[in-house]
């Protein structure tokens, strides 16, 4: 089976929903990248340069715990890091927002009734 290859973020988004699907993959994903900016942030206020890419780590590390523990799934930053990156911080927008629930179903409302050709 060939593995889909998505052509815009819009595209990749209800995939990236559909992936993060369980509330603590979320809740993970905003820890690890929560952690990743203030790493980032203290790496700047220091002017560490050479340590700000080992602010990825708490956010990815948390993040693909989280795939494997929780959804059983392989991490969309594989395949789509850029979109996967972008995805992310969209998430957690929606999460700070209150609306990433709401997303979630909406995206899968949509699947099923794809699913069911409706």
């Amino acid at each position: 089976m060939t593995e889909r290859r998505f052509q815009s973020f819009e595209e990749f988004w209800p995939y990236y929903v559909a992936e993060h699907s369980q509330a603590r993959t979320r809740a993970m994903h905003a820890i690890g990248t929560t952690a990743a900016l203030a790493c980032a942030a203290a790496c700047i206020s220091s002017r560490k340069w050479k340590l700000l890419p080992l602010a990825l780590i708490p956010g990815y590390g948390a993040a693909w715990l989280s795939h494997a523990l929780i959804e059983k799934n392989k991490p969309a930053t594989f395949d789509y890091p850029l979109w996967s990156f972008l995805a992310d911080y969209k998430m957690v927008g929606l999460m700070l927002a209150g609306k990433m629930d709401e997303e979630v179903v909406r995206i899968m409302r949509e699947a099923r009734h794809r699913e069911l050709g409706e």
